[in-house]
């Protein structure tokens, strides 16, 4: 199945050019390292990520100094610093971090603390766990020489004071590109990275829904869920209402999907038929999207509404971002 997006962009050392060609990365096999990313906001992940791989950092080194960047950005309101907090007021981020040979670390409803996927990190590297959540995951921090942090700006609690004067719990699609800084959002970053030698791995850090519950974890740190990385096979990121995703292990589907002889855009595609034959009215108005990264370097992504994006950065460190097609529409 042939993709042909509605925008196709490059993005090199010198600035924004605008590409001629008319086929997606999806539609063919990549040589050499690369980096996938969603949204927007995926380019200058990707292109800290390439920078780390090209100065000889190993792929992990890489993809977490990608999630670094948007988790640093306050106004980036969907990850790290200045995410919008839960309905308690309360911001608590999620993030993980896995390569092909079963390597994993995350932690789930983590305080006081910027770069929850460097924690995930830690958690991998320095404990015999997987998984660390709420006081644990931050007293594992903080004893580890993670600097405290107050992840409330001023932008993010202002939306929540304002927030509070009706409680209205009401997400909107594709928010992070639509209504940059808006407050209603349900995204991560998912990036993923394969490297010269052909390994693979991936990452994904967020603060969740905004005014959401105080302990809710979605599916972005959830092997299977916000990520799946098989080696020889591929790596699958998802973003969107975690919740949705959770129902299907949605990553770890795409992934198997991939090992089952589908193409990278297509196990995509096929994850999200699932999602929405299974619940049917109750996602006609909700996103979710999975890019996906064979092993053999093809790229695809599949959403239920049309507006995801995602970046592919080649080994040469050039980026081009690409629209997804949606199921509806």
């Amino acid at each position: 199945m042939t993709v042909r997006p509605s925008r196709r962009t490059v993005i090199g050392g010198a600035g924004l050019l605008t590409a001629a060609a008319a086929l997606p990365a999806a539609a063919k096999p990549a040589a050499g390292a690369m980096i996938v990313s969603t949204w927007d906001f995926g380019a200058t992940a990707n292109a800290a990520a390439h920078a780390k791989l090209a100065a000889g950092g190993s792929l992990l080194d890489a993809l977490e100094a990608g999630a670094r960047v948007p988790e640093a950005d306050p106004e980036i309101h969907t990850v790290g610093l200045g995410g919008y907090p839960d309905r308690d007021g309360r911001v608590t981020l999620d993030a993980v971090i896995m390569d092909d040979a079963g390597k994993v670390g995350a932690v789930g409803a983590l305080e006081d603390v910027v770069h929850a996927v460097s924690v995930a990190r830690a958690v991998m590297d320095k404990t015999p766990h997987t998984m660390l959540v709420g006081d644990g995951a931050t007293r594992f921090a903080l004893a580890n020489g993670f600097p405290k942090a107050n992840l409330l700006t001023p932008a993010a609690e202002a939306a929540w004071r304002e927030w509070l004067k009706t409680s209205n719990y009401s997400p909107v699609a594709n928010v992070e590109n639509r209504v940059p800084g808006g407050a209603w959002n349900h995204d991560t970053i998912g990036i993923l990275g394969r490297d010269a030698a052909g390994r693979l791995a991936g990452a994904c850090t967020t603060s969740g829904m905004a005014f959401k519950i105080h302990g809710r974890v979605g599916d972005s740190p959830q092997v299977g869920c916000g990520l799946y990385v098989e080696a020889g096979v591929g790596a699958a990121t998802s973003s969107g209402v975690g919740e949705e995703v959770i129902r299907i292990a949605g990553s770890a589907r795409v992934v198997g999907s991939i090992r089952h002889g589908m193409a990278p855009m297509e196990a995509c595609r096929e994850a999200v038929l699932h999602i929405a034959k299974l619940r049917g009215d109750a996602v006609k108005d909700a996103q979710v999207g999975f890019l996906a990264l064979g092993a053999d370097g093809r790229v695809g992504a599949f959403a239920l509404l049309p507006g995801f994006t995602y970046a592919v950065t080649d080994a040469a460190g050039r980026t081009v971002m690409h629209k997804a097609l949606g199921l509806q529409g």
